[in-house]
């Protein structure tokens, strides 16, 4: 996670292809909304956060496989 919040949304599934600048989760913090989306073409490996979970900063939320 890039800074501390709460995960509003999960937008993917374990599975899922995604491509690169598509959205994965939105995070608040300082009640702002923030889209995480994805960095590279993938597939979702695991997810470790759901809606509603309190995070940390630098803790994994998504794992994406090539």
């Amino acid at each position: 996670a890039p800074m501390p919040g709460m995960v509003v949304t999960v937008a993917v599934k374990v599975g899922q292809l995604v491509k690169k600048g598509d959205p994965l989760l939105s995070l608040e913090a300082m009640k702002m909304e923030t889209m995480l989306s994805a960095d590279r073409d993938a597939t979702v490996h695991a997810i470790h956060v759901r809606a509603g979970e309190t995070i940390n900063a630098k803790d994994l939320l998504i794992e994406l496989k090539d």
